[in-house]
């Protein structure tokens, strides 16, 4: 039987992993300054996890330092295995920080960071209001860092240009270059992002929230990610003003880079052509639409929730109780947002909009192929590029792949006795890291549901296959 991944993979993936680790250990010791600030003390909490990350990275790189490994030799099953593990790795340290400081156990603090770093935004936290400031502020940096990616993090900061930076990025189901370079393209995402983070938080402030709660909240709106520093979410406001503002920023998060970055140049005419965002557009138009005249929502209750689902951000302005008690029909079109998801190339989770797009062209295409006459050559294109099959099978089979996944853990649910359309929302919400809940997702779940969940959201951010690609390799492993 061929062997598909032997010893020298596994220091390929060791050397870069080290690397992820130091850069996951310096990103978890900054909420330590808003502990300072606030005189919360604790601050072993998050410096022990911290030290840990780091040496543990440090020891790693220092011992394989007597394996010469290029970064030319990375492929792309190295990337896909590291980007895996460094998401578990980070999950794994905050989770660790939850625990020395709240004294809470393992799984509900494995779910409530890996909800963070995938940027899903369900809480097993029934009060975050009397949760410390610093370990609100290290669930919304956890957000915004994965709203990018842990690994493109790391790329922009600490690799050099070459084929290692190109393997990692498409690790994190990333295909989009700004720049010819991969390095270069990342810190152009870096630049984009900061200044609409620098942005939301001027907005949110002149709409009169407070400087703590704008910079919380544009980090969860900006990276699609949905945790709250309240316990009525963005509902707690009670303000219009901020309400379109979350919406501006979920919006944003949702789209491109590559669309931000014609934006930035002034490029309006290529924005307008970009065929996911008039699909983004369009959907969010129809659905307020179908949910307000049908679902019998407020204009602007039926609006944000639309938005908040199909940007898979999870932000909600309606307490638990009323989203429980809405109409079937209003769940099942948010089910739909939700696995829809916007652009790819966002900080969006979700299908994502461009292979809904291909599935359906391709299935136009096959009609009118049947149709045409023998011999007829039909132009496949999406915004100006070519479609081939390949394209078409690769979207039709993580369509097939994602619902899945969905079914195994919405079976789950409904073994536990939860009912079968509030479990659909809740795997629809946790694959799709999108964060709105069905009062579903607690600290009381039981650990088996609670662990499909975790799963469910750390396949939806690395888009399945890397995981898969993980799971073979080590399956390998222990063969031999």
């Amino acid at each position: 039987m061929m062997r598909y991944v032997r010893r020298r993979d596994f220091l390929i993936v060791g050397k870069f992993l080290g690397t992820i680790m130091q850069a996951v250990g310096i990103i978890v010791l900054l909420p330590i300054i808003v502990a300072v600030i606030y005189n919360e003390g604790h601050y072993p909490s998050f410096i022990f996890p911290s030290l840990l990350s780091i040496a543990t990275g440090t020891l790693i790189r220092i011992i394989l330092k007597r394996y010469p490994i290029s970064g030319d030799i990375i492929k792309l099953k190295h990337g896909m295995m590291i980007a895996s593990l460094g998401w578990l790795w980070a999950t794994f340290i905050g989770a660790l920080i939850l625990m020395l400081y709240l004294n809470i156990d393992f799984v509900n603090a494995a779910f409530e960071n890996m909800s963070g770093w995938t940027t899903t935004g369900l809480s097993i936290f029934s009060d975050v209001q009397s949760l410390p400031k610093s370990i609100l502020f290290l669930r919304s940096l956890e957000q915004w860092i994965g709203g990018l990616g842990v690994v493109i993090v790391v790329i922009g900061v600490l690799i050099r240009p070459g084929t290692a930076a190109s393997r990692l990025y498409k690790s994190e189901a990333r295909d989009e270059r700004i720049k010819p370079s991969i390095v270069n393209t990342v810190k152009t995402i870096w630049w984009i992002y900061i200044t609409y983070t620098i942005m939301g938080i001027i907005l949110y402030c002149i709409s009169g929230m407070p400087v703590f709660d704008a910079v919380n909240h544009t980090f969860s709106a900006l990276s699609t990610g949905g945790f709250s520093i309240k316990n009525d979410n963005i509902g707690y406001y009670h303000n219009n003003i901020i309400y379109l503002i979350s919406m501006l920023l979920m919006t944003l998060g949702g789209t491109s880079f590559i669309v931000h970055y014609q934006l930035l140049k002034g490029n309006i005419k290529n924005v307008l052509k970009d065929v996911q965002l008039q699909a983004a557009i369009t959907f969010i138009i129809l659905f307020s639409i179908l949910i307000i005249y049908l679902g019998r929502l407020a204009p602007m209750e039926g609006i944000f929730h639309v938005v908040s689902s199909l940007s898979t951000t999870g932000f909600n302005i309606s307490p638990t109780n009323t989203m429980i008690a809405w109409p079937a029909y209003v769940k099942i079109i948010l089910i739909a947002c939700m696995m829809i998801g916007m652009a790819t190339g966002s900080t969006g989770g979700g299908i994502k909009l461009l292979r809904i797009i291909t599935i359906i062209k391709g299935i136009y295409w096959e009609i009118i192929r049947i149709l045409a006459p023998e011999g007829s050559v039909i132009p496949r294109e999406i915004s100006g590029k070519s479609i081939g099959d390949v394209e078409i099978k690769e979207a039709g089979s993580y369509l097939n792949l994602y619902l899945v996944f969905m079914f195994i853990s919405w079976s789950i649910l409904l073994l536990y006795g939860y009912e079968p359309l509030n479990s659909l929302f809740e795997v629809a919400s946790a694959q799709g890291n999108v964060g709105l809940s069905m009062g579903i997702t607690s600290a009381t779940l039981p650990t088996i549901p609670k662990i499909a969940l975790i799963f469910n959201m750390w396949i939806g951010r690395l888009e399945i296959i890397p995981i898969l690609v993980l799971i073979r390799g080590i399956i390998e492993a222990f063969k031999r």
